[in-house]
């Protein structure tokens, strides 16, 4: 059965002032009514050079969920050449070769191009098209995933996943020591070593009437952290204080989320940021979040040394794939 892009639907809807009624989202839901208007909330910005980075991002995961970091040692140029290759693969790679790599139907995969992702609510759809590919440790790697085109797609995202790792293990070492454990000891009870990077880079066409769409849906991120590259088209709203506020594009800035998993792990002393993604009528936004997980297999709770009488466990101890399983289908974890 051929799949609807979105990309297609928006070529043929671009003069049109209405779109498909399954991308229309309910009242509540519809960034129109729903955003507070004329404020870009501004999350943390931290520099990641800054003597107090530790208690900078452990405030800042605890409060918001989410953060922005500069000074984070990957070269613009590093930036900008994943971009323009992922840009590429949705704008000049013919459809028929982009399917190629689509996602298989039914699949408990999730790699591959593809259009929906999870079970919504009265079948309603997003307003995006996406790419998944693993992008490290090397055994993780399915290159079949990976578009052949543009011919330099595989350096650019190999030499963006070598950078990654460094920022990454800064992060997992600051919120680590930000709960009072050793600097290792959140990167180990996620997988260490075969902590997996998922790379998803989502493609939002313009959208006749951005005040209707959506292009994710309010979620929380299942995965340990994301750290995610943005282009300058703005999208990604966060929820804090009851509204939904846009989040302030800073160029080159990577903008890491705390995911569920750490939530879990840090017994509900670190948050998962509520976040979802809107549209625009003229411009393409894309985005480039990158998920660290744990392996599969890997089960995942409170942190022993963080449970007392005074604070049980809050959250139940189970492998990542069942985690995954549950959220995905809309199941009571």
């Amino acid at each position: 059965m051929e799949v609807a892009r979105v990309q297609a639907i928006a070529s043929i809807t671009k003069c049109m002032d209405t779109i498909p009624s399954e991308y229309i989202r309910s009242e509540n839901e519809q960034p129109a009514s729903t955003t507070l208007h004329g404020v870009l909330l501004q999350v943390p910005v931290i520099d990641i050079d800054d003597k107090n980075v530790v208690k900078l991002i452990s405030d800042a995961s605890k409060e918001w969920g989410i953060f922005q970091v500069i000074n984070h040692g990957i070269p613009d140029e590093v930036i900008a050449n994943l971009q323009k290759v992922g840009k590429e693969f949705f704008e000049v790679v013919p459809q028929e070769e982009k399917e190629v790599i689509a996602k298989t139907p039914g699949s408990q995969n999730i790699e591959g191009y593809g259009t929906s992702l999870q079970k919504e609510l009265e079948g309603k759809r997003g307003w995006v098209d996406y790419l998944f590919h693993k992008i490290w440790p090397p055994s993780s790697i399915d290159y079949h995933f990976w578009p052949k085109n543009p011919p330099s797609y595989r350096e650019a995202n190999e030499e963006y996943a070598n950078r990654l790792q460094k920022v990454a293990d800064k992060l997992l070492e600051c919120l680590s020591l930000g709960l009072g454990l050793e600097g290792g000891e959140i990167k180990a009870a996620i997988g260490g070593d075969d902590l997996i990077y998922l790379m998803k880079i989502n493609y939002y066409p313009p959208c006749p009437r951005p005040d209707l769409a959506l292009g994710v849906v309010a979620h929380t991120d299942m995965s340990a952290i994301t750290i995610l590259v943005p282009n300058e088209v703005q999208g990604l709203q966060v929820f804090n204080n009851d509204h939904w506020y846009d989040v302030k594009y800073i160029p080159n800035a990577l903008v890491v989320h705390i995911g569920d998993q750490i939530e879990i792990l840090s017994n509900g002393k670190y948050k998962s940021v509520l976040h979802r993604t809107t549209v625009n009528k003229e411009l393409t936004r894309m985005s480039w979040p990158v998920f660290l997980e744990p392996p599969s297999e890997l089960e995942n709770g409170p942190i022993p040394k963080l449970i007392n009488e005074e604070n049980p466990p809050k959250y139940k101890t189970k492998k990542y794939k069942d985690y995954v399983y549950c959220k995905l289908n809309k199941l009571p974890q």
